[in-house]
Parts: C-alpha cells; structure tokens; sequence
C-alpha cells in the first residue's frame, strides 16, 4: 500500500477499488506542511495516510479536523502532496477546494494554517470557518 512515509517519493502502487485520485486542485500542502507531516507520521505510528476532513463546530460553524489513517475507505478521493498522500471524503471535498495548507512553528500563532478560497469568514485561529 502507498505511504506518504517518503516525503517527494512517487507512489507506485494501485489506489483500492472504490478511491479515487484527484489532484493539487484539491488541496495543496506547503514543503514547510509536508515535512511537518511526515515528521509526525513517522513519530506516531498510526498511518502513512493523512485525513483532512470538516465538521460541524468551532467559533464559525465548520472546523478542519487532521488525523492518521491506516488505509484509504470506499469513496475517498487521494491527493499527493508534498510527498503526503491525504485522504479527503467527498463531502469534504466539496468545502476544500483549492485549500492549501501551511504549517509554521513559531511559538505564537504556529501550526497548522488553512487558506481556503471557499470560506466567507475566518477565525482568528485559522481552525474554522463559514461558507
């Protein structure tokens, strides 16, 4: 199965029936975010896939939710980036379009940054928005 564990690596194995590849259109990581990612990946051991998805809550009404996955489901679309192979669902995909995501290790306001074309309104944060 593809990893995103070699960050610029080329994936060469087949997605799973059912997953789709989609492209940077997508969603984009920054080298700053990808190396950050693959960093993490190697430390927690929970996947070689990064999930990006939205959900209902945060200060604005969605918030963006990061996570480890071992595996692509039924209906994810991939994205390599970065050296990163993210999974999004397809209802997320619909809010992430064009989102690129950074991320900054300065001690005040660090992390993991969202520059979404779909959002309306932003928290100070970077952690949710409205559409």
């Amino acid at each position: 199965m593809t990893t995103g564990l070699a960050p610029n690596a080329p994936s060469v194995q087949a997605l799973p029936e059912g997953v789709r590849e989609g492209n940077e259109n997508l969603v984009r990581l920054t080298a700053a975010a990808g190396r950050k990612v693959a960093a993490l990946i190697a430390r927690e051991q929970q996947g070689g896939w990064l999930r990006i998805a939205i959900s209902g809550g945060g200060c604005n009404g969605l918030s963006y939710k990061l996570k480890f996955a071992p595996e692509p489901r039924r209906g994810d679309i991939v994205v390599r980036s970065a050296g990163i192979d993210v999974l999004v669902d397809g209802k997320t995909a619909l809010y992430l379009k064009g989102t690129e995501v950074d991320y900054s290790d300065r001690l005040i306001a660090g992390g993991f940054k969202f520059a979404n074309p779909n959002a309306k309104a932003s928290c100070s944060c970077g952690e949710s928005f409205s559409v």
